[in-house]
């Protein structure tokens, strides 16, 4: 008589209720920032998020315990797009290419709506601070490596002002495409890096 033995028995695969699937995961926070930019954050509603998403509101809990936290998450999985330019050769050529990093994320009709929420939420209650000074933090880490290499290439003074400097990098394009909702035209990304050049260089502390 053959022996069994419990070894040689197969394990039950999880169903797929239980399998955390990457593609849903990318819908759903493609869909919390379509809910996010029609309603603002306080006022978000999960099941409708998971309803965009074609996913029940289980599917949002399996991967989150909560808002935020699946906010945040959704946030960092564009980090990307605050971050994404290569070096350049001079500290105008880098201006440049921040600029224009920054006017593909203010340009996008999701982004720019969620990014001014999220200033205005700030005002209201400290939740999105964590948030907020999460991106900040991501776009200024950008912004001090632009400013070593320009201090590398003797092309800036050393002793600067960086909050200063850092503040005005990207301060007159905010102000512009955000607060003023106007369109930024070749011509006029060309006079922001002429005017921001010339406003960092006058961020010494010795001036």
């Amino acid at each position: 008589m053959e022996r069994k033995s419990v070894d040689h028995k197969k394990k039950r695969k999880p169903s797929g209720a239980a399998i955390i699937r990457p593609e849903l995961t990318t819908t759903l926070f493609r869909a919390l920032f379509e809910e996010w930019a029609e309603t603002g954050y306080t006022r978000i509603s999960l099941e409708h998020v998971a309803t965009r998403a074609g996913a029940g509101k289980a599917a949002i809990y399996r991967r989150w315990p909560s808002k935020l936290e699946f906010a945040c998450d959704a946030i960092r999985s564009v980090e990307v797009m605050w971050a994404g330019f290569s070096e350049q050769e001079t500290f105008q050529e880098d201006i440049r290419a921040y600029l224009r990093a920054t006017i593909r994320i203010l340009r996008h009709p999701l982004a720019r709506r969620v990014i001014a929420d999220m200033v205005a939420e700030r005002l209201r209650s400290s939740e999105l601070s964590p948030l907020l000074d999460r991106i900040v933090s991501v776009r200024r880490q950008v912004g001090h490596r632009l400013l070593d290499r320009a201090i590398a290439r003797n092309e800036m003074d050393a002793n600067l002002d960086r909050e200063l400097a850092l503040d005005y990098l990207v301060g007159p394009l905010y102000m512009s495409m955000i607060n003023r909702g106007v369109s930024t035209t070749l011509a006029d990304l060309e006079r922001h890096v002429v005017v921001i050049e010339a406003g960092i260089k006058a961020c010494c502390h010795n001036r």
